[in-house]
C-alpha cells in the first residue's frame, strides 16, 4: 500500500511536466529543394550536397518559403568576398580615425584667434632657428679670417696639414649651416601649407559640418605634422 502511494504521488508531481511536453510543438520538417547546375530538380529534408554550387529553397511542409541557402563560394568567390570585407573594415577605420582627428582639431582650436597663434608660435620656432644657423654662419666666418690670413704666409706653397684641415672643417661646418638654413626655409613653407589647410577645413567643421565627412585630404594634413 506504501509502495502505491509513493507511485500515485510520482505521477502526480509529474504530471505538469508532461502536460507541458505534450503542449510543446515539434519542429517543423524543412524541405530543401534545388535545381542542380545540370539541371536535375532535387529535393530532400536536409542541405543537398550536390546543390552547393546553387542556391537552395527551405521550405516549410506547406510549400510556403521559409528561407534561402546562398550557394556556396568558389575559392576565387571566397578570397574576392574576403578582400572585399576587408576594404569595407579599413574604410570603416578611416572614417573613424577622420571623426577622431577632426574632433581632436575642434578641440585644438575652438576658434580663428587660437589658430592663428598656433601658427605664430611653429612659424617663430622655425625662424629662431634659422637665425642661429645664420649667426653660426656668421661666427664660422669671424674664426675663418685667421686662417686666412695665415694662408697669405704660404701663397704659392702648400698649406701646413694642420691649416689646411682647420680651414676644411671650417668649409664644412658652413656647408651644414648653409644645409640647415634651406631646410628650415622649407619647413617655414610647409608649416604655413599646413596650418592653411588645417583654417579650410576648420572653417567649414565651426560652421557646423559633421567631423569626419569632409574627406581625407585636409585631416591628413592637420593630423600629419608634429605639434
Amino acid at each position: 500500500m506504501g509502495k502505491l502511494t509513493v507511485m500515485v504521488a510520482l505521477v502526480a508531481a509529474l504530471a505538469p511536466a508532461l502536460s507541458w511536453a505534450q503542449a510543446v510543438p515539434a519542429p517543423k520538417a524543412a524541405i530543401y529543394t534545388c535545381t542542380t547546375v545540370d539541371g536535375r530538380r532535387l529535393t530532400s529534408d536536409r542541405p543537398i550536397s550536390d546543390c552547393n554550387a546553387v542556391e537552395q529553397r527551405v521550405l516549410n511542409a506547406d510549400g510556403s518559403l521559409r528561407s534561402v541557402l546562398p550557394a556556396a563560394m568558389s575559392p576565387e568567390q571566397r578570397a574576392a568576398h574576403e578582400a572585399r570585407e576587408r576594404k569595407l573594415a579599413a574604410e570603416r577605420v578611416a572614417q573613424l580615425d577622420a571623426v577622431r582627428r577632426d574632433r581632436n582639431l575642434m578641440m585644438r582650436y575652438p576658434d580663428e584667434a587660437a589658430h592663428q597663434r598656433a601658427r605664430a608660435s611653429s612659424l617663430d620656432d622655425a625662424n629662431k632657428a634659422r637665425l642661429i644657423s645664420e649667426h653660426r654662419i656668421k661666427d664660422l666666418a669671424l674664426e675663418r679670417k685667421p686662417l686666412l690670413d695665415e694662408a697669405e704666409f704660404y701663397k704659392g706653397k702648400p698649406l701646413p696639414a694642420k691649416l689646411k684641415r682647420q680651414m676644411d672643417a671650417n668649409d664644412a661646418a658652413v656647408d651644414a649651416q648653409k644645409q640647415l638654413i634651406e631646410n628650415q626655409k622649407a619647413e617655414l613653407v610647409r608649416i604655413g601649407s599646413r596650418f592653411d589647410q588645417e583654417l579650410l577645413l576648420l572653417k567649414r567643421l565651426w560652421a557646423g559640418a559633421a567631423p569626419g565627412s569632409l574627406g581625407k585630404g585636409a585631416a591628413d594634413a592637420a593630423a600629419s605634422a608634429p605639434r
